[in-house]
């Protein structure tokens, strides 16, 4: 059971009550999807659109996706703005309509969607999307992980290669258990090559890690790359 599913069970034991997960952004008024109030069962979706509100998934040439695929969220509605101010807003746009969120996610055949990653910190490893997200949600399951974030670094031979930082409960952890476990829980090429422990993870005042913060420390850490 991933960590995010441990907490919603738990939470769900003590309470009584359930969480319901969902999605939103300041462009859309903050609501978008949510998944339905008396579905009481984790289901680790953000759920369907609102009333009113459309979403589509397209790839990088604005075709729409097939179910369970992955591709590029896009909303339509009364509450999604109509562009910044003082700003060209037309490539945030698709040609139809459709706020371009950023967000990478699947739809299920049910039309509940699944949030994957932001698009901008996905990596393409010899031609596969690999989201940080999934492989950060696998690898908190390892034992002596406290914490971890992934980030792509450049590979001459890959194109991007999936490094892993990861905050040790103590010793114990080292770099042939990680591995280990990643080979034993991924498909080969989402797991991560290089690995840096690092007593703490860069993040937001609401507990988000700053994935830039790492490629920024990254950089400057191989300043010949």
């Amino acid at each position: 059971m991933a960590a995010t599913e441990q907490t919603a069970a738990r939470w769900l034991e003590v309470t009584g009550c359930a969480m319901i997960e969902g999605w939103g952004m300041t462009e859309g008024v903050a609501v978008g999807t949510a998944n339905v109030i008396t579905d009481r069962k984790f289901n680790g979706t953000i759920g369907v659109p609102v009333p009113s509100v459309d979403v589509i998934v397209i790839d990088d040439e604005g075709n729409r996706v097939g179910v369970n695929e992955a591709g590029e969220m896009c909303v339509k509605g009364p509450n999604v703005t109509s562009g910044y101010l003082n700003r060209d807003s037309s490539d945030d746009f698709t040609a139809d309509g459709y706020f371009r969120t950023g967000d990478i996610v699947s739809m299920d055949e049910k039309g509940y969607f699944r949030l994957l990653d932001r698009k901008k910190d996905m990596i393409l490893v010899s031609g596969f999307n690999v989201f940080p997200n999934e492989v950060e949600s696998v690898m908190l399951d390892c034992d002596g992980i406290i914490d971890c974030a992934v980030i792509g670094i450049p590979d001459e031979h890959q194109g991007e290669a999936v490094k892993i930082y990861i905050v040790p409960a103590d010793n114990n952890v080292t770099k042939e258990v990680i591995k280990e476990f990643a080979l034993d829980n991924m498909t080969g090429y989402k797991c991560p090559r290089h690995i840096e422990f690092v007593s703490e993870l860069p993040k937001s005042n609401v507990g988000k890690v700053l994935r830039q913060k790492l490629r920024e420390k990254h950089m400057s850490d191989n300043p010949q790359l």
